[in-house]
């Protein structure tokens, strides 16, 4: 029993446990939020679901902080296929909100696109450093290979399950590993001007006339929505129950809006709302600071992390996070479009919770074992 306490007090001052507690507080604030959000479901199960996803996810955070990320990225290969074989799985799945993102199981929903995002920053993270090594990085051919993959799981997601959020997710964390790991700024110009020409085409051919909708509204919401209780409902309903808020709120268990429903899906993709009706300006910064600090501090181990592998990694994960957060809460303000995307750690999900978590586990590990590897300051 001695031996057992001395290994987890080692294992306990090596791993990140700031990173853990930061994750925990988001995720039992989040909790609290999704109880309150739900009191008028007398039958709702979310807030239960989520405290079992938290522990389900501080066992892996622990698990993925002990994996050798060098042996997991040596399998890339398998990781690819793996992934692959997880998001044809969306060929069962039943839509629900507008796209079919979720498996069920005896009553458990598994979002197949949450688990390969850990496939997918480790895969580019290996291939970056590999073509890096081979001083060929910038060659067309290393670039090919990499966007391929990038556009097989994008296409995946977005012909099977119709979740352009999640698409969107996969598309910033490539640009951000891509210009963490030394790509010449050249390239994502040539990106840029590519993206412009070719965005008519994927604008008329790709994008159904909902999806247009939800972007034109940002701009433009009484061209797609003049009466404001259609396609817009949801924004206008979220932005005043956040308005009603104030600086301190109306009270935990008091909004008139929370308490009444009166917010579509506030318990998963407007969860913000919640915060900013009954905890007023005060609850939604402590939201923004929790996350930010999450973010932060995976930069930072990234930072310090002596891997080049490792420091990959943690920018994929932060900027994983910050997409997710900066579109959520522009969802709930009204200027960014509606798609569908969580806040991570806030919001009603246990696949992204449980994926949240073993990334931060990944990150701790990073901390835990830095190898001798030099990694330039950009």
């Amino acid at each position: 029993m001695k031996k057992f306490f001395s290994l987890l007090w080692n294992y306990l001052k090596k791993s990140d446990t700031l990173l853990l507690g930061l994750c925990i507080a988001a995720t039992v604030y989040g909790i609290v939020l999704i109880r309150t959000s739900t009191a008028y479901l007398s039958s709702s199960n979310a807030a239960s679901v989520q405290v079992l996803a938290l522990f389900i996810g501080i066992a892996l955070y622990f698990v993925f902080s002990l994996i050798d990320i060098d042996i997991l990225a040596d399998n890339w290969k398998l990781l690819f296929a793996a992934g692959i074989g997880l998001l044809a799985l969306l060929v069962f799945a039943q839509e629900e909100g507008g796209n079919r993102a979720w498996l069920r199981f005896m009553g458990i929903g598994i979002q197949p696109a949450e688990i390969v995002k850990i496939f997918f920053i480790v895969i580019i993270a290996k291939l970056i450093v590999s073509f890096s090594n081979e001083r060929r990085l910038d060659h067309i051919l290393s670039l090919g290979a990499m966007t391929g993959i990038l556009l097989i799981y994008f296409g995946m997601i977005l012909v099977l399950s119709s979740d352009l959020g999640s698409g969107l997710v996969y598309l910033f964390i490539f640009i951000a590993m891509l210009f963490a790991g030394g790509l010449k700024i050249y390239w994502f110009l040539i990106a840029l001007t590519g993206f412009a020409i070719v965005s008519p085409y994927i604008w008329n051919s790709f994008l159904s006339d909902n999806q247009k909708n939800r972007i034109i509204a940002v701009f433009d919401p009484k061209s797609v929505d003049p009466t404001g209780l259609g396609i817009t409902w949801q924004v206008n309903q979220s932005k005043a129950a956040i308005a009603s808020g104030g600086i301190f709120g109306q009270g935990l268990g008091q909004g008139q809006m929370t308490q009444s429903g009166s917010v579509p899906k506030q318990r998963t993709d407007f969860i913000f709302s919640a915060a900013g009706e009954e905890l007023g300006f005060v609850g939604c910064l402590a939201i923004v600071i929790l996350l930010v600090a999450i973010i932060i501090r995976c930069v930072y181990v990234g930072y310090k992390s002596q891997s080049k592998l490792g420091a990959l990694i943690s920018v994929g994960v932060a900027a994983m996070l910050t997409f997710q957060t900066f579109e959520n809460l522009g969802m709930c303000l009204g200027v960014a479009p509606v798609v569908g995307l969580t806040l991570p750690f806030f919001s009603s999900g246990g696949s992204s919770v449980v994926t949240s978590f073993a990334c931060m586990g990944i990150i701790s590990g990073i901390k835990m074992k830095p190898k001798p590897v030099m990694f330039t300051r950009r």
